[in-house]
């Protein structure tokens, strides 16, 4: 056990948040799993949703350990040679139309031969995080330009989101609202953003006219299941998704300081999502107030350390890299809650560590072993210096003790002219 803690490089504490998180999703995970194992003409044995949790959360570890290991400056390269992959992908994704039991899931592209679905926005929104921190940390002889700053930052910034927006309104919002956050701490000018928020704007107004245009299109075939979520939350109407509302509120309703117990969720029997969008639910109805705000509490704790980290990085690249990684996960985290409690509209937003899911805990793996990889970077540093700090102390050291050897030897020895009866020279010959 030693052994393994020693490899372990990089922040502790965050390994530590990371571990209790991943150990504290098994009890709701296996809890909500009830809906699953009976649905669909399952035997109703959840033991094996569990095991497959388990191997989710094992693979999601042994990709942060990975990741942390590989040099960090691979990652600024990674950033420019994905970018155009990815893009790749989302588009593959869009308009293949993938449907997962009968449903759109044009978020979703499925590995041939393999079998397992990926959401590719999730691995393109690490690479463009990656991509805007490599930019803004660039040494440059002159400041950033508007006008080059449109071509190289913002435009695959653009074409990143409009690739994502048509499945995903929430993940692009998101995703957005990170870019302008990083470049508003990476010094990026102010009236340079307002600017970029306007003509943001400007492009969703013109999406959602030729969404309602052409209602038939393939391409906004999702488009209309986000816009009336968005319509029918703001204007309290009834929708598809209020029948997961009202389950979620009644668990919320139900379990009141101390929860009903692990285990006795009602809800988890007529929640669909129960045991990925809508957990943080089944967790307030089987553990009450108590265990809602203990999860919140693990991940405000995670924010206030990705915080420290990125003081502590002592490169412009790793703050911006701790930043635009570390945030979006905690901000999903309360997207997550939100919706539970009703506050957002049903984003399909999981939470991170929690919810049950494959590519989900692998992709945010990913990303938390760059930021711990980030931290072991500066830990690297630290013991460099350290290490160059005792070097010179034992240098000054030797060269103390010779000097002070110099000075008995200068003490001791006769170098006197006086005896008429010696040499003259020999106190220069002696010397």
């Amino acid at each position: 056990m030693k052994q393994l803690l020693s490899n372990l490089k990089g922040d502790k504490v965050i390994w530590s948040f990371l571990a209790l998180l991943a150990l504290f999703s098994f009890m709701p995970v296996f809890s909500a799993s009830t809906n699953l194992a009976f649905g669909r003409g399952g035997d109703g044995n959840t033991l094996g949703y569990l095991v497959k949790h388990l191997a989710h959360l094992g693979m999601g570890f042994m990709i942060i350990y990975l990741v942390h290991k590989v040099p960090f400056h691979y990652f600024r390269v990674i950033s420019r040679i994905g970018l155009p992959f990815v893009w790749g992908l989302l588009a593959l994704t869009l308009f293949k139309g993938t449907h997962i039991g009968g449903a759109n899931a044009s978020r979703w592209l499925q590995v041939p031969f393999i079998g397992i679905s990926f959401q590719t926005s999730s691995i393109a929104s690490i690479i463009l995080y990656i991509y805007v921190a490599r930019y803004l940390s660039k040494s440059r002889e002159t400041p950033i330009t508007f006008q080059a700053s449109l071509l190289e930052l913002w435009l695959p910034v653009f074409i990143t989101l409009a690739l994502i927006l048509p499945a995903n309104f929430s993940t692009t919002a998101l995703m957005f609202a990170m870019v302008v956050m990083v470049a508003f701490i990476g010094k990026y000018q102010l009236k340079y953003i307002g600017f970029i928020i306007g003509m943001a704007i400007i492009g969703l107004a013109i999406f959602y006219v030729l969404a309602k245009t052409f209602p038939d299109s393939k391409f906004f075939s999702r488009v209309d299941t986000w816009i009336s979520r968005i319509e029918n939350f703001s204007s309290d109407k009834p929708g598809e998704d209020e029948y997961q509302i009202n389950a979620a509120k009644t668990a919320i309703a139900s379990g009141n300081l101390t929860g009903v117990g692990p285990g006795k969720s009602v809800q988890r029997h007529f929640l669909p999502q129960s045991s990925s969008d809508f957990i943080f639910a089944i967790i307030i109805e089987e553990y009450g107030l108590i265990g809602g705000l203990g999860v919140l509490g693990l991940y405000l704790l995670l924010l206030f350390r990705f915080v420290i980290a990125a003081h502590k990085a002592n490169t412009l690249f790793g703050k911006l890299v701790v930043i635009s990684l570390g945030f979006p996960l905690i901000f999903q985290a309360l997207i997550n809650m939100a919706v539970a409690v009703d506050l957002l509209p049903v984003t399909g937003q999981t939470l991170p560590l929690i919810s049950s899911g494959g590519s989900s805990i692998w992709m945010t793996c990913f990303a938390l072993g760059i930021i711990i990889n980030v931290t072991k970077k500066e830990e690297e540093i630290e013991q460099e210096q350290k290490e160059a700090a005792k070097r010179e102390e034992a240098l000054q050291k030797l060269i103390d003790q010779q000097l002070e050897a110099d000075e008995q030897h200068t003490e001791t020895g006769n170098y006197s002219i006086q005896d008429s009866s010696r040499n003259p020279m020999d106190a220069v010959i002696n010397k």
